[in-house]
């Protein structure tokens, strides 16, 4: 299809986009029917799920049972995991926050060699299973670890492990939300002020600071969520003595069996989550709204003197340490076998008969049932995500601003009572899922729609809506005129959004630990299963599996970086 330039004046044919309230009753009707899908998948995979779960918990003799409320609330033990939850969430941001601002700092302002290789490789542990963070973890900190082993200090059950884990997990959440802005910040501005005589943090603080506020205060609400919601990370580096609230509703739920404490907590964690979401799309959109921003290639220079080399330096040296160490711990255990440096542990995961009957099946074939389940949960993600998206393109009106909550919800609702959710409340026709090998993906893809969602987002944002306008003009339908102009130009972020929901929905443990069958684990659920057994040879295949999880989706994010165009975004 070819665009012209309409014609104007008094001659010119009486056609075009009506701007009356018919043509206003079009676009709400269109934007409906996007809607209608994702509201639909949400409604009965996620809603319905988290709503089955509470109401049985909540309901005896098919009365409720409100007073149970109280009773959670009042409990000391639950007090305790509240406290510990909160907490450890602020100190987990504040202490990411810390260390990643430098960082974004660097990736923004400054060029220099393997800079797009590095920034996938600090990108890596974001979308690592969280139990694959905790493997690596261990293997540093842990018993018979790196600093075990150097100075015979122990930091596993400590509260400081699960802290620097949350670092490690978080990083990228700072440099691409902070660093994504930071380089579009015209620089000229801060340069203008120190010629009129403000002094270099003068001029940072009074021109930079404030742009930039909207940015931090987004990703550390972001990393204040993820820490709250906290899980596989906790729940193998705390030990006994720490539990967040989604591991309080863990060991309720699958441990204790007790129901009514789990729905409580669940609604205290939807809550809290709601209230954080919230304050999230305000910053959003103070920022998107507030700022004129540039091409960051015209921002990125080399380091010039010693003070800036040096800075950036500092900067790698924390990645080395934060980052880069845990993953190459990680790997070297996944060799250092009973026998010596070697195979034997990547050996062993391809015999069902050397795990010590943690599987009926060999672990290795958890690496094939993943991709699987992968890349039908992606499918499912972007058409779902996509659609949402286009949805969502024109920001005005209360209608988008909850729809566009929605679809953030289930990276903050617990996983564990939305996997639970699953087994009790898709048991009857025409949804009786539970013997069906599509219900993974389906919970894998409730993560992935908001990745899709949010990188998409941006670039539907930024098409000229004149280009949909001469569409209409020519003739084109409003499903025309999406497949002629939008989706050529979204390609390439429809394919890095697929890279990025492929990547997370590998790494999705904490509903699919519940509804993964036992003859066809994922890639986290066999790491949770062998770390959950004692002795070397599981502990190695635990290794082993993580690392191989760790590679799939390094190469995943090295290649969308080599595709990604825009730089900004949540994500």
């Amino acid at each position: 299809m070819v665009l012209a330039r309409p014609e104007v004046g008094p001659g010119a044919p009486a056609r075009g986009p009506a701007r009356g309230p018919g043509g206003a009753g079009r676009r709400t009707a269109v934007r409906l029917g996007l809607m209608a899908l994702p509201l639909a998948f949400f409604a009965v995979f996620f809603a319905y799920p988290v709503a089955s779960i509470v109401s049985r918990g909540l309901k005896d003799g098919g009365q409720w049972q409100l007073s149970r409320m109280g009773e959670v609330v009042t409990d000391p033990a639950i007090g305790h995991v509240l406290w510990f939850t909160t907490w450890q969430a602020a100190a987990s941001t504040a202490l990411t926050l810390a260390l990643a601002l430098p960082g974004a700092y660097a990736f923004a302002r400054f060029d220099f060699p393997g800079k797009r290789t590095l920034r996938a490789v600090v990108t890596v542990p974001f979308v690592l299973p969280t139990v694959v963070v905790g493997s690596a973890f261990l293997a540093l900190l842990g018993r018979g670890g790196l600093l075990d082993e150097w100075w015979g200090v122990r930091l596993d059950t400590t509260v400081w492990a699960i802290l620097l884990a949350h670092v490690f997990f978080n990083y990228a959440v700072v440099v691409r939300t902070v660093g994504g802005l930071w380089a579009q910040l015209d620089p000229r501005q801060e340069e203008a002020a120190r010629v009129l005589g403000a002094g270099r943090f003068t001029a940072w603080r009074r021109v930079t600071l404030p742009a930039l506020a909207p940015a931090v205060a987004a990703a550390a609400l972001m990393v204040f969520l993820f820490t709250f919601t906290s899980f596989g990370v906790v729940q193998i580096l705390g030990g006994p003595r720490y539990a967040t609230l989604e591991v309080e509703i863990y060991q309720q739920t699958a441990q204790m069996l007790d129901l009514p404490t789990a729905a409580v907590l669940t609604l205290l964690q939807f809550v809290a989550v709601a209230a954080l979401l919230a304050v999230h799309a305000w910053t959003v959109r103070r920022r998107e709204a507030t700022l004129r921003l540039v091409d960051p290639a015209r921002t990125a220079r080399r380091p010039r003197g010693a003070a800036e080399w040096a800075f950036l330096a500092s900067v790698l040296a924390v990645v080395a340490v934060l980052i880069l160490a845990p993953l190459v711990v990680l790997v070297l255990r996944s060799f250092d076998g009973p026998d010596g440096f070697g195979l034997s542990f990547y050996r062993a995961l391809a015999s069902a008969d050397g795990n010590g009957g943690t599987f009926v099946v060999a672990p290795l074939e958890a690496i094939g049932n993943s991709l699987a389940y992968g890349l039908a949960a992606t499918a499912i993600a972007v058409v779902i995500g996509g659609l949402a998206a286009a949805a969502l393109t024109r920001r005005e009106g209360r209608l988008v601003r909850g729809f566009d909550a929605l679809l953030m919800l289930p990276l903050g609702t617990s996983a564990v009572t939305v996997g639970f959710g699953f087994l009790i409340s898709l048991d009857e026709p025409p949804l009786d899922l539970r013997a069906s090998w599509i219900l993974v993906p389906l919970a894998q893809a409730l993560v992935g729609v908001p990745f899709v969602v949010r990188t998409v987002l941006p670039v539907l944002r930024a098409v000229d809506v004149r280009l949909r306008e001469a569409a209409a003009v020519l003739g084109a339908s409003p499903l025309r005129a999406w497949r002629e102009v939008d989706l050529p130009l979204v390609g390439r972020a429809l394919g890095v959004a697929a890279g990025f929901a492929f990547a997370v929905s590998l790494g999705e443990f904490g509903a699919t630990v519940f509804i993964a069958r036992p003859d066809s684990p994922t890639l986290p659920v066999a790491v949770a299963r062998l770390l959950g057994r004692p002795g070397e040879l599981t502990y190695g295949q635990a290794m082993g599996l993580s690392t191989i999880l760790m590679l799939v989706c390094a190469a995943a994010l090295l290649v969308l970086e080599r595709i990604r165009t825009d730089r900004t975004g949540e994500f």
